[in-house]
């Protein structure tokens, strides 16, 4: 699975769709008025039309993400009142069905938490989600998939404390998507953007890691069947003498030594990085794989251009940092997001999806490693502590 958000570079006919069972296109915008509205309204219309032909000609389907971190402001009003909630569902109907579409991710950033400046909040925003979900499902066919994004928190109740029990929420939704990303953004002092874990058990957001949100969750009442891993196909560049990431334990050197290009400078303003430009502004090299054994299939992407790249074994991710840019990327790749996919599918997860499909690589490096994560023989018998690798038993 991946998304698709309505502002990448890459071209509908251009998606490998052969790659993915699901497609989420991002995003329609809740208005004021309980509609439904687009960030780029002149092209994302006609983008999905041309997504959903070009997927279902490939056997993939297609979601309509609704509301995204920008695009939550009016999720609380739409859904406080029942003429609202009425509104609200029938607008995506509509939509549903002007698109042909498969099904409809909810992403509300945050019930009750409010999430970016200006979006509305109200206590009971998680009970009255609870009533529209009822809604929506009594409005759609009932083939429809529905689906939410979510923290790896639960929905907060009416006293801004995680909810227990989320059944009600269960039986209403295909599956929710663990957001695992945005943990720590670009900062003097950076952090894991994806943590896998809480390895070294002194992170100072202990329940903001993928380990950390199945337990949340399933713990809550959804089942691992019902919750899909969000992984992220870019990092954060940050403005930083930093040599290691918070809470960082144990770094494994990685940088090419012969032949590397000058020293550069990664151009752009602190924020997210596509994993691609990493390697396409000479921040890693890709060495492609010289076997067909085990992990020896992969590419490696080793540091370059004055970047090192080091493992955090605290998060189970990598970073880079350069000396003379005095910059440095906490980011995921092949290897980390084929360790996640492999704890996706040891833990019972329904599977992993990737926001988005605009930044792996030419050669898929990225989304190959979580398909073969996700096709792994074995089960995840543990996390080493010691060593931060995960253990697949046979």
């Amino acid at each position: 699975m991946a998304y698709y958000p309505d502002w990448v570079d890459i071209r509908p006919e251009d998606v490998p769709f052969h790659l993915f069972d699901w497609i989420d296109f991002a995003f329609a915008l809740p208005t004021n008025s309980m509609g439904l509205t687009w960030d780029n309204p002149d092209s994302a219309p006609e983008k999905l039309h041309q997504l959903v032909s070009r997927a279902h000609s490939c056997g993939t389907k297609v979601k309509l993400s609704v509301g995204g971190w920008t695009g939550s402001k009016y999720f609380s009003s739409a859904v406080r009142t029942q003429k609202a909630r009425d509104l609200f569902a029938n607008s995506i109907y509509d939509v549903y069905n002007e698109f042909n579409l498969d099904g409809i991710d909810l992403d509300w950033e945050y019930p009750g938490r409010g999430g970016a400046d200006g979006n509305e909040i109200d206590p009971d925003d998680s009970s009255n989600f609870l009533l529209f979900l009822q809604k929506l499902r009594s409005v759609l066919p009932a083939d429809t998939c529905i689906t939410a994004a979510v923290q790896t928190v639960p929905f907060m109740d009416a006293q801004g404390e995680p909810m227990k029990d989320l059944k009600p929420f269960a039986a209403l939704l295909n599956w929710t998507m663990l957001m695992n990303y945005d943990v720590w953004t670009s900062s003097p002092f950076p952090g894991p953007n994806a943590p896998m874990y809480d390895g070294c058990q002194n992170s100072t957001q202990p329940e903001s890691n993928a380990v950390a949100g199945v337990q949340k969750w399933t713990s809550a009442g959804f089942s691992s069947a019902q919750l899909v891993l969000g992984v992220p196909s870019y990092g954060y560049l940050s403005s930083s003498s930093a040599q290691g990431l918070r809470q960082r334990r144990r770094a494994r050197p990685n940088r090419l030594r012969n032949g590397a290009p000058a020293d550069v400078k990664l151009v752009g303003e602190d924020g997210q990085i596509m994993f691609r430009e990493l390697v396409k502004q000479g921040a890693l090299v890709r060495i492609p794989p010289t076997d067909n054994t085990s992990y020896s299939t992969f590419a490696t992407f080793v540091g370059a251009g004055g970047f090192t790249r080091s493992w955090d074994g605290c998060s189970g991710t990598p970073y880079l940092h350069s000396d003379s840019a005095q910059q440095t990327i906490s980011y995921d790749d092949n290897e980390s997001l084929r360790m996640k996919a492999e704890f996706a599918k040891g833990t019972g997860m329904g599977g992993v999806n990737m926001f988005n499909a605009d930044g792996d690589t030419e050669q898929r490096d990225l989304i190959e490693a979580i398909r073969q994560g996700l096709s792994a023989t074995g089960i995840i018998e543990n996390i080493q502590k010691d060593s931060m690798t995960t253990v697949v038993r046979a």
